[in-house]
């Protein structure tokens, strides 16, 4: 009896699953959506949190001719706005504040071989995109390109459609990235090899690191050589005005080339109208060997189209995850499209035989049974998007933690903003606490929790001076609080009152888990210090305050100065405005010191009736969640949240307010299109707002939990979970699981 059940047990969910996979979810997704307005996303080709983006670089001035002097600064390696192509690059960031990657340009020329980027790219038309593949037309060559990807390695399918003198160019001085530096090498009349160094993210002292690939033709060149920028012409000038630097051609020159603007091509010969060629080519982040074992291992002998097909399938298994019924098409393209962007990063740093670099040694690990993980850009990410891949992905959450409790047993600490081994230093915090937190508190636990405690600690409690990941700790920890003037990035000056709201939130996470360890006598001293941010309140103003080394709010005091990301005082940024209510952990205290509930609401409500609010960043976007804090109150969550949600997103290449930050902007939208948010970091609980849809469908580690709505309506009158009625809108993951999900009625 006991066989016949698992037999039907297990037929029950084969079927479960071939229903899944037959759904195309993918087909809902437009990697268009967030290529304009700064929200830096990009359309190529990349499987989820794949290593390798293959993406055109069109980053170009507006006379289609020339790259624009200005255009280093680019965040991404494309805009739709602009139609003008050098190519395809290999590794890309997806919606980061600065530009890195973007390099290992592939291009394919008709007639003389074009070393100068100015003069060598093409503009285009009939672009494509879906979700792991790139397609369109350089009308210049009239060559069809086409782009997929695998985790580690992409296929490129160019088609000559008028043929001529064909090239394959390999363009290593053409990046994103704020290093130059590169070596070429041709191992055949098929095949080239190299490294291209990058780093420096957002123009910090961060060392450089470097990327290594290997380059494959499908068809023999008739000869090859390389190209070099004249030494005496080196510097920027060079680099990015056509008007100065000259390219020497190396032809048939079969040794290696070294330089800082260097690059290598495969002249073809004649080819005939219709002639396909493939390129295909493999990264590593350890050396040019693991590149070619990651191409043979991924790529090997298979066809275009067999990659492009495997492609998309991982693509409609990671976003059949979370199922929805209901709501307008355009609903489904916003919600899977968001899904999709928040799948993107962080991305698989490991190699397919486990290698990858160390963090901040330069030497190369091994991966034992999970994959390495990288781009960890935790101030923006700790907020929603490691808590959705809780919820849905938790086999990627968890070995992401491995990955940065592997990093702090590496060089000392946790990652706060990690980027292929090194720490850029980038915003401030010590965001992956909480991160691990929140995940061990929703039952993830299978990593190595000590060593992870033991990193806590160290960071929470080593003196600023010998303490990179918290430099100003010393007056937080003897104060409760973070002076102006004690410590200043070179960057965006003092931020003294954003970095301490950051390490509260933290360190409220770090009592939780201590409490859960046993260490109780730890547990209250990290509670003590969570509650230093009433420092900063000031009745006069009813917001938050800098502090001179004196111990007095400064003055003038503006609670609005620094909105629209400019510059002031204490905060990063952002406003005061922005950050008043950034105390997730203690919202109940800040009520009472704003004077009680009718108060904390009449203030939080300005914030949006008076423009304060700022939808384009981090800091405040969990205030439309903390009104249902207040009972009676939670209308007003579920109006923004729509509002927020009509104003911000949408189908067009524009569709993402700002910056998406790693996924960050896009797993908002996730969230409240599904109808829960989790509103503090650390914290293992969801504020409840009106889905998007009449039917959400979420696999976990513990089965399908769905959200049902009952009714019409854009409220929630009544909440019911385990078919009881529930008399609060903020609940917690384990009855959300326990209870197998939700049913909202709705008015």
């Amino acid at each position: 009896m006991r066989l016949q059940l698992t037999i039907i047990a297990i037929f029950a969910l084969c079927s479960t699953l071939s229903a899944q996979e037959s759904a195309d979810y993918a087909h809902w997704v437009d990697p268009f959506i967030g290529t304009a307005d700064y929200s830096v996303t990009h359309p190529g080709a990349v499987v989820p949190h794949g290593m390798m983006a293959t993406v055109p670089f069109n980053v170009t001035g507006s006379d289609l001719n020339r790259f624009d002097k200005d255009n280093r600064w680019w965040s991404a390696p494309y805009d739709i706005r602009n139609k003008y192509s050098v190519g395809f690059a290999h590794g890309a960031l997806s919606g980061v504040g600065c530009p890195e990657l973007g390099a290992i340009i592939t291009m394919p020329t008709i007639g003389e071989v074009k070393a100068d980027r100015y003069e060598r790219g093409s503009t285009y038309v009939e672009e494509v995109a879906t979700p792991g593949y790139y397609a369109t037309t350089y009308d210049k060559f009239s060559v069809r390109a086409e782009a997929t990807a695998t985790e580690r390695a992409s296929v490129e399918r160019y088609t000559f459609l008028e043929g001529g003198q064909a090239n394959i160019i390999v363009d290593l001085g053409t990046a994103l990235s704020n290093e130059s530096g590169a070596m070429l090498r041709k191992v055949s009349n098929t095949e080239v090899e190299g490294v291209r160094l990058l780093g420096t993210f957002c123009y910090t002292n961060q060392a450089v690191f470097p990327v290594y690939f290997v380059a494959r033709i499908s068809k023999p060149a008739q000869s090859t050589g390389y190209w070099k920028l004249q030494p005496e012409m080196t510097g920027i000038e060079a680099q990015w005005s056509g008007d100065s630097g000259e390219y020497k051609l190396y032809n048939n020159y079969s040794r290696e080339m070294m330089g800082n603007d260097i690059g290598f091509f495969f002249s073809l010969g004649e080819v005939e109208a219709g002639t396909v060629v493939e390129v295909k080519v493999g990264i590593s982040y350890t050396s040019i060997e693991n590149a070619r074992k990651n191409l043979d291992a991924e790529v090997g002998d298979s066809t275009f189209d067999e990659v492009r097909q495997a492609s998309y399938n991982r693509w409609n298994e990671a976003l059949s995850r979370i199922r929805v019924e209901g709501g307008t098409e355009e609903d489904k393209t916003i919600f899977y499209t968001a899904l999709y962007h928040s799948l993107l990063h962080p991305n698989i740093l490991s190699d397919i035989n486990g290698e990858y670099p160390t963090m901040e040694r330069g030497e190369r690990g091994l991966a034992v049974g999970y994959d390495r993980y990288t781009v960890f850009s935790l101030w923006d990410t700790y907020r929603n998007v490691h808590q959705l891949l809780t919820l849905a992905y938790p086999e990627r959450q968890t070995d992401m933690i491995r990955s940065m409790v592997g990093m702090s047993q590496e060089w000392g600490w946790l990652p706060r903003w990690e980027l292929y081994g090194r720490e850029t230093f980038t915003m401030e915090g010590d965001p992956a606490i909480p991160v691990i937190v929140d995940s061990y508190l929703k039952g993830l636990r299978d990593f190595d929790v000590e060593a992870a405690y033991e990193a806590m600690r160290r960071s929470a409690t080593t003196e600023g001076k010998s303490n990179p990941i918290r430099p100003d700790i010393d007056p937080y920890i003897e104060q409760g609080y973070i002076p102006v003037g004690w410590f200043a990035n070179d960057l965006s000056g003092d931020n003294s009152v954003s970095h301490a709201l950051e390490y509260y939130v933290a360190d409220n996470a770090l009592a939780a888990l201590a409490r859960h360890l046993g260490d109780e006598e730890f547990a209250q001293t990290m509670e003590e210090r969570a509650s230093g941010w009433r420092n900063y309140y000031s009745k006069e103003y009813g917001a938050l305050r800098p502090i001179d080394k004196e111990g007095n709010f400064i003055t003038p005091f503006d609670p609005s100065a620094g909105a629209n990301f400019s510059n002031t005082t204490g905060f990063h940024e952002g406003s005061s405005w922005n950050y008043t209510f950034f105390v997730p952990h203690d919202i109940e205290g800040l009520i009472k010191l704003m004077g009680g509930k009718r108060e904390f609401t009449k203030r939080l409500w300005s914030i949006f009736e008076e423009g304060h609010y700022d939808p384009t960043n981090e800091p405040d976007i969990a205030y439309p969640y903390l009104f249902s804090r207040i009972k009676g109150e939670e209308w007003r969550t579920q109006r923004l949240v729509k509002k927020l949600l009509d104003e911000n997103y949408t189908t067009s290449p524009d569709g993402l307010p700002g910056n998406d930050d790693t996924g960050t902007m896009s797993a908002w939208a996730v969230f409240s299109m599904m109808g829960l948010y989790p509103d503090c970091p650390g914290q293992p609980y969801y504020t409840l707002t009106t889905p998007r849809f009449d039917r959400v469908e979420i696999e976990t580690t513990h089965g399908t939990i769905a959200i049902e709505c009952e009714g019409r309506g854009d409220y929630i009158k009544e909440v019911l979970m385990g078919g009881k009625r529930c008399d609060t809108f903020r609940i917690s993951h384990s009855d959300l699981i326990k209870n197998g999900g939700l049913k909202l009625k709705l008015y």
